[in-house]
């Protein structure tokens, strides 16, 4: 209850919950522990439901009380969990859950321990309707609470310092003879692993979990539309020079753009153990229009390495995020290549790239990709598909890195100029050939107008978002489709610079 009060607005919580109906036939000695848990606790189980208001908007609520039971899951607390999951889904309300358990109640056995299905089976339908499902995982956080609605967030966030383990470290000492490895079940060795999206303190949760709805509940029909931001003649610039000019340290990149949205929230890998420094993956709006955000981050690899499987399976992570929350995807471009190494063929590189491919072609949400700067082989491919395609003045698109497209062609690097003009890179000639459909200028280069450039990108990236947002679903799919059908009328048509 004081999670509660911390997170929603005051005086808006109202309780769904009912007197629990425990299992019939109970041991006389479990009864016993069930009558003083609810003395100890003043709570009559061990998770409690309801719902309030978060900053003014409808919420449903299912959070754990640790101090009834270590918060274990029996066979009366699950079907009180179903049944608030299952109403906040018949009320299309969004739901935020926050266990605190040591797990499936040992005292019910089996029984107790299949809850884990219905509650699992609940929870997927909720997010199948498009509602989102936020959680916070508590300390300590374990067992069957965390296999089952403590991993299955949207968005995922955990208390600093928390026990977060599917195995309790007593357990593992009683089987193993020795303690569990130190620091492996803490909240933010599980952030750096890309488990966890996020490590805040319970008094920090009210902003975040607000910020996410903000963006995940967001108008997606009838948006006013955007200003229309105007079109320029652009310089017949040489494609090298757009090369050498996006491989320059200070420009702008995605990190920088997304300090221009109106509001932002960094999510962090994959939320099956990768992550990858090279993939950003956010949720955001832009003026009114929300979206996923994949960003490819330039500097991040220069420091870190080249994007690697983990990358590309976090940004499925954020296409399947879109798909169900019915949000559109922003992909941005920005890389010199996939990695190209042992442990990136053994990681499925060109699978991953393959899947990315298959996804963003097929989702049924509106797609907008930006190149901003370098796009250099099956790295950048695999974020291109989308409905409408952006394009920096100085980014550019290629099969390989010019300098190795030179060394295939001619045995040789020093020829990267040459065979860079000739394979039609730059904005200018994607505009042209149609693989992109606007070309947002630098005056005359992104870094040396860092500030204004990216003004004038976001209000692009608005538009853009706001006009698919307001086309018929039917007909963007289908434009989609045949936009990149073989037989089809070829990648695009330029109709704005």
């Amino acid at each position: 209850m004081e999670l509660i009060r911390l997170v929603l607005d005051a005086g808006t919580w109202r309780t769904w919950d009912t007197p629990p109906a425990q299992p019939a036939g109970l041991d006389a000695g479990y009864a016993d522990e069930l009558r003083g848990a609810r003395e100890r606790s003043g709570a009559d189980e061990s998770v409690t439901t309801g719902e309030g208001l978060l900053h003014g908007r409808r919420v449903a609520v299912i959070a754990c009380e640790f101090s009834f039971l270590a918060g274990s899951i029996g066979i009366a607390a699950a079907r009180r969990l179903i049944a608030a999951v299952e109403r906040a889904t018949a009320e299309g309300l969004p739901l935020l859950a926050s266990p605190t358990s040591g797990g499936t109640r040992m005292q019910e056995g089996t029984s107790a321990v299949v809850q884990m299905i219905p509650i699992s089976a609940a929870v997927a339908a909720h997010r199948a309707a498009g509602l989102p499902y936020l959680t916070y995982l508590r300390h300590p956080t374990t067992g069957g609470a965390l296999a089952s609605w403590g991993s299955l967030g949207h968005v995922t966030a955990a208390e600093p310092g928390a026990l977060i383990g599917f195995l309790g470290p007593r357990v593992y000492e009683a089987l193993h003879g020795e303690p569990f490895p130190p620091g492996v079940q803490v909240a933010e060795n599980l952030h750096a692993r890309g488990i966890l999206d996020a490590v805040v303190e319970p008094a920090g949760l009210r902003p975040v979990a607000a910020r996410v709805l903000d963006i995940a509940g967001a108008r997606r029909e009838g948006l006013p539309e955007a200003v229309a931001v105007p079109l320029e003649e652009l310089a017949d610039i040489p494609a090298w020079t757009s090369v050498e000019r996006s491989r320059r340290s200070d420009r702008p990149g995605v990190r920088a753009l997304l300090r221009y949205a109106a509001d932002t929230v960094p999510l962090h890998g994959t939320g099956e153990g990768e992550s990858d420094p090279g993939l950003l993956l956010a949720l955001a709006r832009f003026g009114g229009a929300p979206c996923v955000v994949l960003g490819q981050d330039r500097q991040r690899q220069d420091r870190h390495g080249p994007l690697g499987p983990a990358a590309l399976r976090v940004a499925r992570r954020g296409m399947r995020l879109a798909a169900e929350l019915g949000l559109p995807l922003l992909s941005v471009v920005d890389t010199g290549g996939a990695a190209l190494s042992k442990e990136a063929e053994e990681g499925g590189l060109a699978g991953g790239i393959a899947r990315c491919l298959a996804e963003m072609v097929t989702l049924p949400v509106p797609t907008l990709c930006l190149i901003l700067g370098q796009g250099a082989g099956g790295g950048a491919l695999a974020l291109l598909p989308a409905d409408r395609v952006l394009c920096a003045q100085h980014g550019w698109l290629s099969p390989l890195p010019p300098e190795g497209a030179s060394a295939i062609r001619y045995r040789t690097p020093g020829r990267a100029a040459e065979i860079a003009r000739a394979q039609g890179i730059r904005s200018l000639d994607l505009l042209r050939d149609g693989v992109v459909d606007r070309v947002v200028a630098e005056r005359p280069d992104a870094a040396d107008e860092p500030a204004d450039f990216l003004a004038r990108l976001a209000r692009v990236v608005e538009y853009e978002l706001a006009g698919l947002l307001n086309r018929p679903a039917d007909q963007r799919r289908a434009a989609r489709l045949a936009r990149y059908a073989p037989s089809g009328p070829g990648p695009g048509h330029p109709t704005a610079h």
